[in-house]
């Protein structure tokens, strides 16, 4: 009679883990399958977003921009949004030297570009026979004087080594920046288009190297001091100047940042819709902001 009891309450035991096994199992593939459900819903809901997000840049007219990297770029790149708004999707294409914006807006490439002042932009006219004019003033960027062997300007010695731009706009700019502070003479009839050769006077013997203007201050530690474009000081991290250009100067007003299009296009819509976008209080605080006094903007 126990044996039979026992092999009884054994049977009910078996039979009952056999259903709570099954039970769980169930349960198992039931959550497995609505976490299926729920990754597939969500695949699902991602894809659709991705297409929306398509659709609406399809949407938007191409808006294509050129521009160096600091800080025409990053600017450009804060009003992305606005004009996105104003039905145009901005495209930025960067460049790392002075000559291809404007070669590529010249062929077409472009639709305007920024990264330029205006003694440059008349200058490479001149010398290239393209037709590209400004249409608006954003910012001014100072140049300065950079320590390299050499940390102050009583500290150069006689035949110290001295790094400007090599295009004529902004070795001129340089040069008045030299001369500013004392270290040579230039010619005064020179101008905006002065030289090494319009040097009158130079009692250090100072050795003046011209080199590409983004190639400056990758080569400032083989030179004693060196004279560098804003843009190109900021994206080598360079912050201790030995002398800087005042924001009331000549060449505050002169050497200003802009839009430019090719002659022609002055008043299209997209030039307009980029103008308006880039000349607000908005924008004029994130330079303001972001920059310590690299870059001032000028409207």
């Amino acid at each position: 009679m126990k044996k039979r009891v026992v092999s009884l309450l054994l049977t009910l035991t078996l039979t009952g883990a056999l259903i709570s096994g099954c039970s769980g199992a169930s349960s198992s593939a039931e959550s497995s399958s609505e976490a299926e459900v729920t990754e597939a819903e969500t695949g699902e809901e991602g894809d659709e977003a991705d297409a929306e997000a398509s659709e609406e840049t399809a949407e938007l007219e191409p808006l294509i921009v050129g521009a160096v990297v600091t800080p025409h770029a990053e600017i450009l790149e804060y009003i992305r949004d606005d004009l996105a708004e104003a039905g145009y999707d901005l495209q930025i294409v960067e460049y790392n030297d002075y000559v291809l914006p404007n070669t590529a807006l010249e062929a077409g490439d472009l639709d305007a570009n920024y990264f330029q002042h205006v003694p440059y932009l008349e200058n490479f006219n001149e010398e290239n026979g393209t037709h590209i004019v400004a249409v608006a003033s954003v910012h001014f960027e100072p140049m300065a004087i950079y320590a390299g062997k050499t940390s102050s300007l009583e500290e150069l010695q006689e035949g110290a080594t001295v790094a400007v731009p090599n295009d004529t706009t902004n070795e001129a700019r340089a040069l008045l920046l030299l001369e500013a502070n004392g270290l040579i003479t230039l010619d005064p009839d020179a101008g905006l288009t002065a030289t090494v050769l319009d040097i009158t006077d130079n009692p250090l013997n100072l050795q003046i190297t011209e080199l590409e203007a983004a190639q400056i201050p990758r080569s400032i530690e083989d030179v004693d001091i060196a004279v560098v474009n804003g843009n190109y000081a900021i994206e080598a991290g360079l912050t201790e100047t030995i002398a800087v250009e005042s924001s009331e100067s000549e060449a505050a007003e002169t050497y200003r940042n802009v839009i430019a299009v090719r002659e022609g296009d002055e008043d299209t819509a997209k030039t307009q819709a980029l103008v308006d976008a880039i000349l607000t209080d908005k924008v004029r605080d994130f330079i303001t902001n972001n920059y310590d006094g690299a870059v001032l903007p000028v409207f």
